[in-house]
């Protein structure tokens, strides 16, 4: 070589002896495979108008739910009786402007968690910090679930945990703590309850709370005096818990009107979700319930509830009912109604319901039909919770299915063949735990996927779960939806029985428009539970109302948003507040966010 003459180096060349170093290789394989998934979910995007993504560890949630253990008497059925108590439920706990996350735990010695959201994309546990974590002690029963609702108006959502033991209603103390005011509702000493909501039955501007009940309440699942404890019927049990309802006097005190409004059912309880079913401004209640009929009351102007189930056609035929969800899945005007229950083929096909009432009915003429099956979203698995949400901003609502009840040992045989066998017997079989089969570590309807059913706006669903990133398996239990990263994206958060939290962050195709209302309420509750909003654009409405609990033990964020699709022309947005003041807004831009105060 000639002194000072350097030799040109290939780029390629350059490249190879770079990638030599095992630091640089691992940078350059990264970065491929960064851009190469870019590039998948381009095309998903592309197809779909939606890409999920499971960021729950960069997010900091660890939270994993662990069952309850209880009276050593129901061991040979133990994943049974122990097979609820994951739930979310979403709120803005310091109102700064971001969804937070609270979860429940199911085991005595274990800790529910209230995820702070940072605004970074990163959450912080800080359920110990404000005194809403160590809530399942020994003798005080363990957590099934949660809701929020600012019962005392003062700002600030409250919260209540319902519990297999001693419900507890913490005061949020202006973001900074909560205080345990359990003292000042008349809650029995013990309650097995698995599901709640907030609304306002009698429109006095005060949020009432409505308790489901599972098993009896004289039944302390951890120290059992008989193993009677199961229904004496597979389709018309009627010796479950009992239901509350509990009126807010307005001084922070709240009083037991369960008997005088006519909700005085003993069926096992397991969702219920409030609906103006026939438009008439009264918030409705719509009861999912195991082992038999569900239930739809009719609220008679605050006075009293009718159940007009068997009328409407919701209550006429038995199924395993186990979650309830309002959606106005044709952008008609209407909620319908989605009742989760049992699918397992070759087996059990009760099949998932929706629900959807005639036009023009009214009163206690609602009659319904199931179109379920019609629309493709019928099976789904064996199903508990389920939510409405426009997953892709294209204008109509699609539809999450949590599935799966106890995934046993692998390679292990099913329980069904077992279940079977006492399932066909009479009520004394049924109905006493000793006579059940022993689990062994057996499956029953276990491994199952979730479900997400695409809504193409003709009339049909199509499934896309695992192709839009929905692709892990547990048993999942409750849903919720939130626009968590402030984008006019809905994403979605899971809790999984003995699971981690799944928690999808949607990317949505940018060119499909969004508007989100957050309403406060002045004359009606602050909250602004019951409101509804009525939004036309592009020569279509679709109906949507705040809900103080919807799913299965869950509850999504207090927000409202609608997908509008490409090119969309605002036209309005109707309101109709509880108060019975109905509110006009014109002018709406897409890709906004609304606060609206009741004028």
């Amino acid at each position: 070589m000639e002194s000072g003459k350097i030799k040109k180096i290939g780029l390629g060349t350059l490249l190879a002896a770079m990638l030599a170093f095992p630091v640089v290789r691992r940078v350059w394989n990264n970065w491929q495979q960064s851009k190469q998934n870019r590039q998948q979910h381009a095309q998903i995007i592309k197809r779909y108008g939606f890409y999920l993504q499971n960021v729950a560890k960069e997010a900091g949630i660890t939270f994993k739910h662990e069952s309850p253990k209880l009276d050593p008497k129901l061991d040979n059925i133990m994943p049974i009786i122990a097979s609820m108590g994951a739930s979310v439920s979403v709120t803005d706990f310091n109102n700064d402007g971001l969804e937070d996350l609270y979860f429940t735990n199911s085991r005595y010695g274990t800790k529910n968690a209230l995820y702070e959201n940072l605004g970074n994309g990163k959450f912080k546990d800080v359920a110990e910090k404000l005194g809403v974590a160590d809530l399942n002690k020994k003798g005080t029963g363990v957590s099934m679930g949660a809701v929020w609702g600012d019962y005392d108006n003062d700002g600030y959502e409250d919260l209540f945990v319902y519990k297999w033991g001693k419900c507890m209603l913490f005061h949020n103390d202006k973001g900074k703590g909560f205080t345990n005011v359990s003292d000042q509702i008349p809650l029995p000493k013990w309650a097995n309850a698995n599901t709640a909501v907030w609304f306002d039955y009698d429109h006095d501007g005060k949020l009432d709370l409505f308790v489901g009940g599972y098993y009896p309440a004289d039944i302390n699942l951890w120290h059992l005096k008989t193993t009677r404890i199961m229904p004496t019927s597979f389709e018309y049990a009627n010796n479950g818990g009992r239901n509350y309802l509990f009126h807010n006097l307005g001084n922070g005190h709240f009083e037991d009107v369960t008997k005088k409004m006519g909700l005085t059912s003993h069926k096992w309880t397991l969702a219920v979700s409030v609906v103006d079913v026939n438009n008439d401004g009264w918030p409705d209640l719509v009861v999912a319930n195991d082992y038999g009929v569900d239930e739809l009351y009719i609220n008679e102007k605050g006075k009293y509830f009718k159940d007009i189930g068997p009328e409407s056609r919701i209550g006429f035929a038995p199924k395993s009912g186990m979650s309830v969800t309002p959606g106005d899945v044709f952008n008609r005007g209407n909620l319908d109604l989605y009742i989760t229950n049992i699918s397992e083929p070759g087996v059990l096909l009760q099949g998932n319901n929706l629900w959807v009432p005639n036009l023009g009915d009214s009163g206690d003429n609602m009659i319904y039909r199931n179109l379920a099956n019609n629309l493709g979203i019928e099976l789904g698995g064996w199903s508990y919770g389920a939510q409405f949400g426009d997953f892709n901003n294209d204008g109509h609502l699609d539809l999450y299915v949590a599935n799966g009840y106890v995934s046993g040992k692998k390679r292990s045989s099913d329980y069904w063949y077992d279940y079977s066998k006492v399932a066909v017997g009479n009520q004394t079989i049924i109905a006493d735990t000793k006579n059940w089969p022993k689990m062994n570590g057996k499956s029953l309807s276990g491994y199952q996927r979730n479900k997400i059913w695409v809504n193409d706006g003709s009339g049909r669903f199509q499934e896309v779960g695992e192709a839009v990133g929905g692709r892990e398996v547990y048993d999942s239990r409750a849903v919720a939806i939130a626009d968590l990263w402030n984008t006019g994206a809905q994403d979605i958060v899971v809790a999984n029985q003995e699971g981690p939290v799944l928690l999808y962050k949607n990317t949505v195709d940018p060119q499909n428009k969004w508007i989100g209302f957050k309403l406060t309420g002045t004359k009606s509750n602050r909250s602004a539970i019951d409101a509804k909003i009525d939004l036309y654009w592009n020569n279509q409405h679709q109906l949507q109302m705040v809900n103080g609990g919807s799913g299965f033990c869950s509850e999504n964020q207090r927000r409202i948003y609608f997908g509008l699709g490409k090119h969309p022309v605002i036209k309005k947005a109707v309101i109709y507040w509880p108060s019975g003041l109905v509110q006009t807004l014109h002018s709406l831009k897409a890709d906004s966010l609304y606060h609206i105060q009741e004028d």
